[in-house]
């Protein structure tokens, strides 16, 4: 199965931060994403690292060219995560985050915005820097 990754992942391979290179590993080989994880990915880009978009529209091609299979918000989603959101008192964007990982059959999703070792639905939860970045 491939592993589904959150978009801090994603922006930190595509930074300077002190853990581009341990996200650089973690996305080395691939896997699935979410049209989400691109929105919030393209908003950080522009947003926090106040980058021009021609800069952003390379990173997303980038991107679009490592995980070729891309999640679509779906109204079916957007229910599942209502309910994930409720029972695992997750909040709801992360409740989107874990219901398009499941919906692409995933079943490791990496994050560091989520509690490590978590199982939801059968999906386990690692946060890649654990233990590892201060």
């Amino acid at each position: 199965m491939s592993p589904f990754f959150d978009s801090n992942i994603l922006i930190y391979a595509y930074s300077t931060d002190v853990r581009r290179h341990r996200a650089l590993a973690t996305i080395a080989g691939g896997g699935v994403i979410s049209a989400q994880v691109l929105n919030e990915f393209t908003n950080v880009l522009r947003n926090k690292q106040k980058q021009d978009w021609p800069v952003i529209e390379a990173a997303v091609r980038s991107i679009r060219f490592r995980f070729p299979d891309i999640v679509p918000l779906t109204a079916d989603i957007h229910a599942t995560a209502l309910v994930l959101a409720s029972n695992h008192a997750l909040a709801f964007y992360d409740a989107l985050i874990v219901a398009a990982a499941i919906e692409a059959g995933c079943d490791t999703l990496y994050s560091e915005d989520m509690q490590h070792g978590r199982s939801i639905g059968g999906l386990s939860i690692v946060n890649p820097f654990f233990g590892s970045v201060p």
